[in-house]
């Protein structure tokens, strides 16, 4: 019994989307006879808690029967740079270190988080996007830091 709502938990954790993420654009990387080409997808996630700061990650998908029937596992190959798309505006009251987004990357258990951390020396946030599946010890990431407008 104890198994089987972990899966449901599972299942419910993953089919909720991340938060304000918007598709920009999709480019085509390798032809596929049979399903859906492999491509590099580039996505936009808003920090929902600090305004003026969107992320944009880049993202290898993988297509064919597998991918177009959501069986892949997409490679763990991704970048991102956050920027301030406005005035930076801290709350109050926020974490030092926090997820932010997450996309799925394979049906049950492989994801990309992106994680934010405060840097308060230096006025910065620093996003870092990991990789939930360990390859060769340590997962693949890729980091990005934004200036706030804090002195």
């Amino acid at each position: 019994m104890r198994i089987l709502s972990i899966v449901a938990g599972l299942m419910l954790l993953y089919s909720v989307p991340g938060f304000a993420q918007t598709r920009i654009d999709s480019i085509n990387t390798n032809f596929r006879w049979l399903g859906p080409d492999d491509k590099i997808v580039i996505e936009r996630y808003d920090d929902p808690r600090v305004d003026g700061v969107s992320c944009y990650m880049s993202r290898a998908t993988t297509g064919g029967v597998k991918g177009g029937l959501g069986l892949a596992e997409d490679p763990s190959r991704f970048s991102i740079a956050c920027r301030a798309v406005g005035p930076v505006k801290l709350p109050s009251s926020m974490p030092r270190s926090e997820v932010i987004a997450f996309a799925q990357a394979s049906l049950f258990f492989k994801t990309f988080q992106i994680h934010r951390s405060l840097d308060p020396e230096k006025h910065v946030l620093v996003y870092t996007v990991v990789s939930t599946k360990l390859i060769n010890g340590s997962p693949f990431n890729s980091i990005s830091v934004v200036p706030t407008d804090v002195p």
